[in-house]
């Protein structure tokens, strides 16, 4: 490879001296020579100049500034002086602002020559090269995430890299030189104890790598606190000698608190931020352990809150969301530290007692409770009432384990509810039989559902003055394969709340529409017939649509149904419900208003909804007398109804007092077993068709 050499002089003695001696090197150096420095530094911007030999006395330059200029213009080509001696004062300076060494006059027809001046571009190059991958792993080091921190064998700093730098808040400048515990201050997570050794010291001591303890923290120079972890490692050179030590770390502060808060997310409901099922099982079996080793008790109350479902329909999710809250609030208040408040979902909640004894402190804490949740809550512009049922299982008595326990109080929750909501029970062996019938009715709801046990019983309703039958209302009956006709009072609950009532509600409304178009095609004088429509019916966003199809299918005219509908039932969405029964009227289906008086009963509704017909409960005919109570309320139903022209029907007529009274207070028709029992769709056309005079004798 031929070596470009550049001479600066104004001398050709030295330039031929110069070309003289590295002649001999067999074409290894090709020499350039200029005589001013102007002109080599320009050259030099050219490059591809390996070295330079310069004179020191130019004519448009002299002196250490000759060289000063040169060194600026190419800091990284190697530069000899040449002057008349081997040693002067000139050439040693430039020795000190960077040449590579002199070359005297007397020695340049030394076959030396050559050799040194190619071990001379070797070593720049060597140096460059070095120089370069320090540079690239500078850079790389301070483009990684990870911070590294060397020290030399005494432990003291010589580098950081920029992500050190950041990280402990120590420039490079100002940590150099430090001890490495004045920089990198760590403590113990959980204790903030410093390490008894700093592991840079063990690494130093044992000259083998060591990883972080877990759970370490970097006290940064402010003092503020990041989670760190890696390693320490011992820095060898060629000959494998340990020359220091490597700390390479970084910050996992993030992804521990995202590691704290997916843990707490997975242990708790997002929109109580309560303890959820699995941490709650988590503590129960805590509880179990110390109330086994202490030889105490523990209660679990399952709280179910009543009516929850009305106000979501009524006021939308956002609102029950932000009951649920205010919920959670009060009853985190009516509880002690130890104990335990949990979301199980939707609108139940599970609270663990952490000790009681004999049921004493799960007594307190329920009526705490139930008078803390009567309080109204004030929530978008709402104030709303909202109460809860609670059932209570007690450890070890009612279940050994945490899904025993909270079955049982499941099932005492059950109790509360149907003995009139808003109170508690505590858990017996007989609501846990109540809880397994309850579940064999659901599973054998399914199979009549699929087996087509269902069927229809009629009762008549008659106008009180001519005696005719007007219509007729259509009764659920359940015809078990064992257990015979079933009462609706034992299944119809248990339909509601699986949602079984949907399927046999549909299957309802269709079968009395399909009965009372046969009896109109046998030749039976047309007559309205009424079917009882629960509240998950008629919430349901296809009701209108259902009922239009059963009509369709059957081919009944719509003007001979009648849908009964309670008033509570109404109120729960007042708008949504007014909107719904004008569809319905639109079809010209009727809506009798039921069980009226026992709800809400105000005229301000019955002026709202399309009502057609008031059906007086019967619990208000069941002791009417002439001047009782019950007679007054129903005179003034009455009144009331005839009035605004929407007929009235007195449900459970018994006897003939009552009819005579309802008879004298003008009421237009009746309904109950003083005229007929509920009958079979056959059984009732006979009755129909063969022009029996018993309802009418009746009458008389």
């Amino acid at each position: 490879m031929l070596n470009h050499i550049l001479v600066l002089t104004s001398d050709p003695i030295e330039v031929k001296m110069l070309k003289s001696a590295l002649g001999k090197s067999k074409s290894l150096f090709k020499i350039e020579w200029l005589k001013l420095l102007s002109s080599g530094i320009e050259r030099l911007s050219a490059s591809n100049i390996d070295a330079i030999i310069v004179n020191l006395s130019l004519p448009d330059s002299n002196g250490i500034a000759t060289f000063d200029k040169l060194f600026a213009a190419v800091p990284n080509t190697p530069i000899l002086t040449l002057s008349l001696l081997e040693k002067t004062e000139l050439a040693e300076e430039a020795v000190s602002h960077g040449s590579q060494g002199n070359l005297s006059k007397a020695y340049l027809d030394s076959k030396i020559i050559p050799q040194a001046l190619l071990d001379i571009i070797q070593r720049k190059h060597v140096e460059q090269n070095f120089n370069q991958e320090k540079v690239r792993a500078e850079i790389a080091l301070n483009s990684i995430n990870d911070a590294v921190i060397c020290t030399d064998l005494s432990g003291k700093i010589d580098y950081l890299n920029a992500s050190a730098v950041k990280m402990t808040g120590w420039s490079k400048k100002e940590a150099h030189g430090l001890h490495i515990n004045e920089v990198f201050h760590i403590v113990d997570g959980a204790t903030h104890e410093p390490p008894l050794e700093n592991p840079v010291y063990m690494v130093l001591e044992k000259n083998v790598p060591m990883g972080l303890n877990a759970g370490t923290l970097l006290i940064q120079r402010n003092g503020e606190e990041l989670s760190i972890e890696d390693s320490v490692s011992p820095i060898r050179d060629i000959r494998g000698e340990m020359t220091g030590v490597v700390i390479v770390f970084h910050d996992i502060s993030t992804e521990r608190e995202m590691s704290k808060k997916m843990e707490h997310l997975a242990q708790h409901d997002f929109l109580t931020n309560l303890p959820n099922r699995l941490l709650l099982n988590d503590r129960i079996a805590q509880a179990i352990t110390l109330a086994d080793r202490t030889e105490t008790q523990f209660a679990i109350l399952f709280l179910d809150l009543d009516n929850f479902k009305h106000i979501n329909d009524s006021l939308g999710h956002e609102t029950g969301d932000k009951l649920l809250q205010s919920v959670t609030e009060r009853l985190s208040s009516c509880i002690r530290h130890s104990d335990t408040v949990s979301r199980q979902g939707g609108d139940e909640f599970v609270i663990l007692l952490s000790s009681s004894k004999h049921g004493l402190e799960a007594n307190l804490i329920a009526n705490k409770i139930l008078k803390v949740l009567n309080r109204p809550h004030y929530i978008n512009k709402n104030s709303l009432h909202i109460t809860t049922s609670i059932g209570i299982s007690v450890y070890p008595a009612d279940g050994k384990d945490a899904q025993t326990l909270i079955k049982n109080a499941d099932t005492a929750m059950y109790g509360a509810k149907e003995t009139g909501r808003n109170n508690y029970k505590f858990f017996r062996n007989e609501m846990n039989v109540r809880a397994v019938e309850r579940q064999l009715v659901e599973s054998q709801l399914r199979i009549a559902l699929e087996k087509q046990e269902f069927e229809l019983h009629y009762q008549p309703k008659v106008n009180l003055n001519t005696g005719a039958i007007t219509g007729v209302e259509a009764l659920l009956r359940w015809q078990h394969s064992n257990w015979g006709i079933t009462n609706t009072k034992k299944f119809i609950t248990v339909a509601e709340d699986s949602g079984l009532i949907i399927p046999i509600g549909n299957w309802v409304i269709r079968e009395a529409c399909m009965q009372a178009k046969r009896w109109i095609d046998t030749g039976i004088k047309p007559m309205r017939v009424a079917v009882n429509i629960s509240a998950i019916e008629f919430h349901q966003d296809n009701f209108v649509d259902s009922v239009s199809q059963a009509l369709i299918d059957s081919g009944l005219d719509a003007k001979y149904l009648q849908l009964e509908i309670t008033e509570s039932v109404l109120m729960r969405n007042a708008d949504a419900s007014a909107t719904m029964l004008q569809q319905l009227r639109n079809m010209q289906v009727q809506i009798a208003l039921d069980d009226f008086g026992t709800g809400y009963s105000s005229l301000s509704y019955l002026k709202q909804f399309p009502i057609d017909v008031l059906k007086i409960d019967q619990s208000f005919i069941n002791d009417i007398q002439s001047v009782n109570d019950e007679a007054i309320i129903v005179s003034a139903i009455i009144g009331m109804a005839n009035n605004l022209k929407l007929c009235v029907v007195a449900e459970g007529v018994e006897n003939k007092t009552q009819l005579e009274f309802l008879k004298m207070k003008d009421c237009e028709e009746g309904q109950g077993y003083y005229f007929s029992p509920p009958l079979s769709g056959d059984l009732l056309a006979e009755l129909l068709t063969e022009n029996k005079l018993e309802l009418v004798t009746a009458l008389n």
